[in-house]
């Protein structure tokens, strides 16, 4: 069992009315919802914990959970708005002008977090997003990461949104700590450099592995994905595909990644350090593979496990 905590929002992407007039549909969405979403349609056992609203945009996250097999039991509900995302494509990259203030998601608190006997059963967390940049929502999931730590695996995605982010010396001492308890990070190579500066990929690498995980994926796009860890790294490519857009194009690779050490029984703390390079780079291949499908058409739809032959 897996369980993926941090944002679940409301995605207002561009559209075009039927008056031909611009507009924005509301779409459910979160990178660690996306990431929970895409678990669950691989058949990969999954719960997701987060603030979730009481509101009829709450509703529907929470109808999107369940229709993707995702476990949403444990999600702290609270009488406040959903965040909301609109979102902008410039040449099919996504940006983001968030509303976040007093919502649901952003106010959840330490005091919200699931007992450890709830997650008896979960071998392996998952956090990343928004959700570590602003409070209270951030200490809380920062204090479940290191609660839970020392005996389940940990995976972590800063996906790193520097125009979101206020107190950057706050931010960069979270992650700080999360990454010293992380098993598992992946960045995209922009998230490498902002985290640990210029450099190579290599010596970029290095300098986060230093600072706690044992495996680190880097993304670069169509250029493939590359997992540095104790010996010679890892590389994948990329899976060619016509791009729509990227939205949920790096939580559907988190998500091919752990379905694809759950599937080589793999998915646990002690396995991590013992990787052999096959099983690394079948992971990442899932990875890649769904995010290829991903990207392939609007918005952050993953697909399912029969589309990758399963």
């Amino acid at each position: 069992m897996i369980l993926c905590a941090g944002e679940a929002l409301i995605d207002m992407l561009p559209r075009l009315s039927q008056a031909n007039e611009p507009a924005f549909a509301p779409v459910a969405g979160g990178s660690v919802f996306n990431t929970a979403i895409a678990l669950g349609r691989l058949g990969t056992p999954v719960r997701f914990f987060t603030g979730l609203s009481t509101d009829l945009f709450g509703m529907r996250l929470e109808a999107a959970l369940a229709e993707s097999g995702v476990d949403a039991a444990l999600a702290a509900r609270a009488d406040r708005p959903t965040t909301l995302a609109f979102v902008e494509l410039v040449d099919g990259h996504a940006k983001y002008a968030f509303y976040d203030e007093n919502t649901a998601g952003r106010m959840l608190a330490p005091a919200d977090l699931p007992a450890p006997a709830a997650l008896h059963d979960v071998a392996a967390l998952f956090f990343g997003g928004i959700s570590l940049v602003v409070e209270p929502c951030a200490s809380a999931y920062e204090a479940l990461a290191l609660r839970e730590a020392a005996g389940k695996l940990v995976m972590l995605d800063p996906n790193i949104r520097p125009s979101f982010i206020r107190d950057e010396a706050a931010y960069r001492a979270r992650i700080g700590r999360m990454l010293a308890v992380a098993d598992i990070v992946k960045v995209s190579d922009e998230d490498l450099e902002w985290i640990v500066g210029p450099g190579t990929l290599a010596a970029q690498a290095e300098k986060l592995r230093a600072m706690g995980p044992v495996l680190v994926c880097v993304t670069r796009g169509k250029d493939g994905v590359t997992a540095f860890r104790d010996g010679a790294p890892v590389e994948v490519a990329s899976t060619p595909v016509e791009v729509v857009d990227t939205v949920g194009a790096g939580d559907t690779f988190n998500a091919g990644v752990l379905a694809g050490l759950a599937r080589a029984g793999k998915l646990a703390k002690s396995a991590v350090p013992g990787l052999m390079d096959e099983e690394i780079a079948v992971a990442l291949d899932l990875g890649a593979r769904a995010a290829a499908i991903t990207v392939s058409r609007a918005g952050a739809n993953p697909p399912t496990a029969a589309e990758l032959d399963l």
